[in-house]
């Protein structure tokens, strides 16, 4: 027997060694073991086994606060990246307002990052009164900041800047206002993405002077930073990659294909190290990573264990039931079964058999004053159009709402969270616990073939749709009709809700808009016409109620 267990365990060792052996730069759980359980770190284990809760499927819209201190400057999202290209609008407010990025880089930022004005309790409750059904924080972003008390980066809001840990005062308000609670994470990208504060200016007074991303921690011996190493946060002391000053090749790059500098098991292993801390910690039920697939798939397997500890974590704090989600991006169809897929600013144009996720924002990510100054957000009428266009093809909204640097909104997005809550508040039946139908729409977007660029970035086809596009969805006893626009005519017609339609076989007997109540209607064999009120309810849109 004791043979046996032996050639079994030398057996099992030897397919480790294989697994590890697969992967370039394979993380160590030395210090973050990855919890056993149900799932192992394997695509074949989460696709098998991996099934999206019920809640998550109900709940299609959710709220982020993809907040940091890149808003500090209120220049915009990747500012930490941008402010290290010579010329480019965020270099050009940098240099005038704080200094030379040779001299003040953005780690000189972070002190004044402060949240002088968060308050995460008062903000979930709103985010809650106006819809979420779940609620995201940023953990981290590409500029490797840890917004907790981080175990694995000293270079953390509990250190610096704020000095208290934000991503547990976020958990404990969505607590309190029992609402799902995610976590993104994107520093595995740091990388890369902060390769041009390696860069010098190429003209000017400080031309061929080194910007501050190669400082050790020697360098800084009398400054404020004393004791921190400012590679614990740009991570720059490798090789650029291959076409690092072209700006845009990190694109090209994002699944560390295309010459990318591939990065260490110290740096691979170090974000591995601080997930999992955040997710033992704050136990989200949710966790996003801006990647391809999953954090540094497939030079190292740091994300797919992460996945598998994740799952199995989640299983151990439920009682054996799964209820997480973990999202990824650019999934092919097999990667969907074991993730949620995530579309960026975007959405496909046919119902998915399985739920999926799209993120957007009203705004830029991060803040972005000139949005502010131009009148630049997305209108509440807008916003539910992107909602209402993603349930109708069994997806969730994730929608990110701009905090300033002090952890407060502005007036502009105030008013258009307000406009869009009192539409939700009427016609949230609509949207909550609803499923596609059998077509989730019609007209002439619905018809069309709208592709999808990159990992999303289609949604301007979406948010100019008129009253002519209508968007299905049902519940057990009645189905939705939704025009993403009021029609500036009294008589609408539904087509797919004609007469002998074998979409809608059954007599229709009554028809109502939410809001208001009973409506006429006629059916005739070209469609359902419907007479609205003559005085619109609101300005953003109107939803059919008929009883199945």
């Amino acid at each position: 027997m004791k043979k046996i267990f032996f050639i079994v365990g030398a057996i099992f060792a030897m397919v480790q060694v294989t697994l590890a052996q697969a992967y370039q730069v394979p993380v160590s759980e030395a210090d973050e073991p990855m919890m056993k359980g149900t799932f192992t770190p394997t695509w074949e284990s989460l696709e098998s086994n991996y099934k999206v809760p019920d809640w998550f499927k109900n709940a299609k819209f959710g709220i982020w606060a993809h907040w940091g201190p890149q808003c500090v400057e209120g220049t915009g999202d990747w500012m930490a990246r941008s402010m290290y290209i010579e010329g480019s609008r965020e270099y050009r407010y940098h240099v005038e307002h704080y200094g030379h990025p040779s001299e003040f880089g953005f780690k000189d930022l972070l002190p004044l990052f402060k949240a002088e004005k968060w308050n995460p309790d008062k903000l979930v409750a709103f985010y809650k009164k106006i819809g979420a059904q779940y609620f995201f924080a940023l953990g981290n972003h590409h500029d490797n900041f840890d917004l907790w008390d981080s175990k694995y980066q000293p270079w953390n809001s509990m250190n610096m800047g704020p000095k208290k840990d934000i991503s547990a005062g976020w958990a404990a308000a969505a607590k309190k206002y029992n609402l799902p609670f995610g976590i993104s994470f994107h520093a595995d990208h740091a990388w890369t993405w902060y390769e041009p504060s390696q860069r010098y200016d190429r003209n000017g007074d400080k031309m061929g002077v080194s910007y501050d991303g190669t400082l050790t921690k020697a360098d800084g011996k009398g400054k404020w930073w004393e004791g921190y190493d400012p590679q614990d946060l740009y991570a720059q002391n490798h090789p650029m990659s291959k076409g690092s000053w072209a700006d845009g090749m990190i694109h090209r790059q994002w699944a560390w294909g295309n010459g990318a500098a591939i990065p260490s098991q110290k740096f691979c292993t170090n974000f591995y190290n601080r997930t999992v801390d955040a997710i033992n910690r704050y136990n989200p039920d949710l966790i996003y990573f801006d990647v391809t697939a999953v954090p540094f798939y497939p030079v190292s397997d740091a994300g797919l264990k992460i996945a598998a500890h994740f799952y199995n974590h989640n299983m151990a704090t439920h009682k054996g039931k799964l209820e997480a989600v973990m999202f990824g991006k650019i999934l092919d169809e097999n990667q969907r079964k074991g993730l949620v897929w995530d579309v960026e600013r975007g959405a496909p144009n046919k119902i998915q058999e399985t739920p999926w996720q799209s993120c957007s924002c009203i705004g830029g990510w991060h803040y972005n004053t000139s949005i502010y100054e131009n009148n630049g957000y997305k209108s509440a009428a807008s916003v539910v159009k992107l909602l209402v266009d993603i349930v109708s093809k069994n997806g969730n909204l994730l929608l990110s709402v701009p905090l300033k640097a002090d952890g407060s909104f502005d007036e502009k997005e105030e008013k258009i969270l307000n406009e869009f809550g009192a539409w939700m508040d009427i016609n949230k039946e609509a949207i909550y616990e609803t499923q596609p139908w059998k077509v989730f729409g019609e007209g002439p977007i619905a018809e069309s073939d709208i592709k999808i660029n990159a990992q999303g970035f289609n949604e301007g086809s979406y948010t100019h749709a008129t009253s002519e596009e209508k968007r299905f969805t049902q519940t057990s006893k009645a189905l939705y009709v939704t025009m993403l626009a009021w029609p500036s005519e009294q008589k609408v017609i539904v087509k797919s809700l004609a007469l002998n339609s074998n979409l809608f076989p059954k007599k229709i007997n009554r028809v109502e808009l939410l809001g208001y109540g009973k409506i006429p209607f006629t059916r005739t064999v070209e469609g359902l016409i419907l007479t609205l009120p003559s005085k619109r309810l609101n300005d953003i849109a109107p939803v059919i109620r008929i009883k199945k």
